[in-house]
């Protein structure tokens, strides 16, 4: 998620830059002001050297993730791993005579084969950290990230004899990262032709299927919510050819989200119907959902909790409400319904695969990741007429009374036990803890310390592993302010608390002796 976070604020200041170079909001004199059109291409500079680089952030921020302690030794091993494993891949291409120089498209037309064939086949090597490599986006950083964590792991307390023991605990784990990434370029190199065509069919069908593909990206997308597997999804259209192919600089531009930013850091670069294309897949299909209907659905389950708790009921439903509307982070809401009521949950998420694909036969042309107010301000309504954002402000407009009362309607008809409306509710269970009592009351619904291995957490959820799992008790974690709990395994549990929930990891931790 650190890579995330990092390129959607990037993202916002390139929106704001874009926008103050709009003679039509700034008018014509601005824009040809020297210095703050100096400024605007500072940071658009700044933002594209971020994009440019981001499998290197993805490689540190997995290893960062996965490695159980010593994090910093695995982020300065996953540097030096990708580094190593892209070499590997640049020298087993080399030895099959595959260089800069004879994969560019006029060497590649000079033997003989069609130009439309040559930029293609051009298209799928890249210059990564000035390494000759195949254009592997972020699944490179994936790769390398996740293989340096699992050596990290192995080896980070590994004692060597003593005539050699300086080179043992830590510092083993970059020597041996040095030593089976390039093995493992040399692997990507054979195989990856395969996997890149087996990622390109599959971005092919999705584009035959026209907004029906935004359709079932969407509502999958909601569908995967409690498993956190969205966020592959998610990353799979934003950064590979799934999410569509583009041409800027004569360099190849894969995935939605590197098309639009891309399209900001180098405008008028890009075709308009193909940034298009990359945006349905990005905020514009989410916009109506997170501002509109879940703050109605919201609204709706405040209306229908009992009128004894509608005082808690309230303060719960409208943080999730004001965090969804402004930021797009929906889970503290959606974690009230989804796992009481699959009917609720399956209503919600064919409504956001329907805005998805509205939005796009709309033409709307709005990117980044999130889908709040920010983005729609910064994307949508600077960016000018051609997003045409204004659509999303009118279904949004129509989802209110669709998620009000079809939230309504089924809570009621079904019964279902959404905050408030709980059958059994104890007044000692509908007690929230006061924020100095917290984390010794999450430690204690965690079974104890000694119940307790690692601590970590991502943008809403707290994520322990256990012992046993057992001896979790869900409802001691729901008076820490939780929104719901999560047995993802046998023993891993998360627990939802929305954007406040890094806080509240570190407070644990501390309270844990700094365990990671």
């Amino acid at each position: 998620m650190m890579p995330i976070s990092v390129i959607a604020a990037a993202g916002i200041f390139l929106g704001v830059a874009a926008a103050m170079q709009n003679p039509a909001i700034t008018g014509e004199a601005f824009a040809n002001l020297f210095l703050p059109q100096l400024i605007i291409r500072f940071i658009r500079n700044i933002a594209g050297a971020l994009f440019a680089n981001l499998p290197v952030l993805f490689a540190i921020a997995i290893a960062i993730g996965q490695a159980k302690a010593e994090k910093p030794t695995a982020a300065f091993s996953a540097v030096i791993g990708f580094i190593a494993m892209h070499i590997g891949v640049t020298t087993t291409l080399a030895a099959q005579g595959m260089t800069a120089e004879t994969m560019t498209p006029p060497a590649l037309q000079s033997n003989g084969m069609s130009q439309t064939a040559a930029m293609m086949t051009a298209a799928e090597f890249i210059q990564m950290l000035g390494i000759f490599t195949y254009n592997m986006s972020v699944l490179g950083g994936v790769i390398a990230g996740l293989l340096t964590s699992v050596i990290h792991n192995r080896f980070y307390q590994t004692q060597l004899p003593t005539a050699i023991a300086f080179f043992g605990g830590r510092r083993l784990v970059p020597i041996i990262t040095l030593t089976i990434l390039p093995l493992m370029g040399v692997l990507l190199a054979m195989v990856w032709p395969t996997v890149g065509a087996g990622i390109a069919w599959v971005g092919e069908l999705i584009g035959k299927s026209g907004q029906y593909g935004a359709f079932l990206y969407g509502t999958s997308e909601r569908l995967l919510i409690p498993t956190g597997l969205h966020h592959i999804l998610n990353e799979t259209v934003r950064f590979t050819p799934i999410g569509g192919i583009a041409t800027v600089d004569n360099q190849t531009i894969v995935g939605a989200l590197n098309i639009f930013n891309n399209s900001l850091t180098h405008p008028g670069s890009i075709p308009d119907d193909t940034i298009r294309s990359a945006t349905r897949f990005l905020a514009q299909g989410k916009i109506p959902v997170m501002m509109f209907g879940l703050p109605a659905a919201a609204l709706a389950m405040y209306h229908c909790a009992k009128a004894e708790h509608k005082q808690r009921v309230k303060a719960l439903v409208l943080a999730g409400a004001l965090t969804s509307f402004t930021t797009g982070i929906t889970e503290p809401l959606e974690f009230c319904f989804i796992f009481v009521s699959p009917v609720l949950y399956l209503f919600h998420a064919a409504l956001s695969g329907l805005s998805f694909m509205l939005m796009s036969m709309l033409h709307l042309m709005i990117g980044n990741v999130q889908g709040g107010a920010i983005d729609l301000v910064v994307f949508g309504i600077l960016g000018g007429s051609k997003t045409q954002w204004w659509w999303s402000i009118l279904l949004g407009i129509i989802y209110v009374p669709v998620y009000y009362y079809g939230f309504r309607f089924i809570i009621l008809r079904m019964r279902v036990e959404t905050p408030g409306r709980e059958m059994e509710e104890t007044e000692q269970e509908s007690k929230t803890v006061s924020a100095s009592e917290r984390t010794q009351v999450i430690i204690s619904g965690l079974g104890g310390e000694a119940n307790i291995e690692d601590v970590d957490c991502c943008f809403t959820r707290l994520r322990v592993r256990v012992k046993e799992m057992k001896e979790v008790v869900d409802q001691t974690l729901m008076t820490t302010g939780a929104n719901g709990v999560n047995r993802v395994s046998d023993h891993d549990v998360q627990v939802i608390y929305g954007p406040q929930v890094e806080k509240i990891a570190n407070e644990v931790k501390t309270a844990l002796g700094g365990r990671e």
